[in-house]
């Protein structure tokens, strides 16, 4: 009984990282989104080629830290606004974890 819930624990501590990259954003919260990008100008940075979830965005790549409206379960993130899409990003990695087109 001691081994497996040692076990569990240790699953839960390594795979926590991998499990918080999970983003459900509701198509409420998608429009709350866009509708900020549009309303606060936020100047696009002009990616060469399409951005998809899983992908590493290059260092000069400019991140921006999250607004507070967008709520709390986006704090940890940054984002890139490209001019069609706001890119959701893991700054820790720079791996996007969502876009939101």
């Amino acid at each position: 009984m001691k081994r497996l819930l040692l076990a569990a624990t240790a699953l839960v501590v390594l795979a926590g990282p991998a499990l918080s990259q999970t983003v459900v954003i509701a198509p409420e919260q998608r429009k709350v989104i866009k509708e900020y990008v549009v309303k606060e100008k936020v100047r696009p940075f002009h990616m060469q080629s399409r951005v998809t979830v899983g992908a590493t965005l290059p260092a000069d790549v400019e991140l921006a830290p999250v607004p507070s409206t967008w709520g709390p379960a986006f704090s940890s993130y940054r984002y890139v606004y490209t001019g069609d899409d706001v890119v959701l990003v893991d700054p820790s990695s720079r791996r996007v974890v969502e876009v939101i087109d």
